[in-house]
């Protein structure tokens, strides 16, 4: 009886033939979970909010804008109104809007601790690092 080659023979546990090693594949995992959760939470939030509303005024429209303010802005002044007792839907419909729109911004963050910590692929990192502060500048500071 002849043994038959092994492809796998001499690779890494959970490395694939191209290369993937079991901790990109786990980043990959994590990735969908940050952007599933972040997604999943913004989505309670806001038809929480609708409902609430609803429940309310028998309508789904809010008049507001927040043109012209940043996520900081946004998520400061609604819980400036909060802890001066103005718990309302428009509290759980602009958290639900900055959840949505921390979530790649914590996608990247993660990525990048990643590409640092585990990989320690300095080209990457800077890569990252460049989108981090852009997403930082865009949502924080614009």
């Amino acid at each position: 009886m002849t043994e038959r080659p092994n492809p796998g023979a001499g690779q890494a546990p959970g490395a694939s033939a191209l290369g993937e090693t079991k901790q990109e594949f786990d980043m990959d995992a994590v990735v969908g979970y940050i952007l599933l959760i972040g997604v999943l939470i913004s989505l309670v939030l806001v038809i929480s909010a609708l409902i609430w509303r609803w429940l309310n005024t028998h309508t789904l429209s809010f008049d507001y804008k927040i043109t012209g303010m940043n996520l900081f802005q946004l998520v400061l002044a609604e819980i400036r109104l909060a802890v001066r007792g103005a718990f309302r839907p428009r509290l759980l419909l602009s958290l639900g809007i900055a959840m949505l729109m921390l979530t790649p911004y914590i996608r990247v963050l993660a990525s990048m601790v990643y590409f640092m910590a585990w990989l320690k692929n300095w080209k990457y990192s800077v890569f990252t690092a460049v989108v981090l502060l852009t997403l930082t500048y865009s949502l924080f500071l614009r």
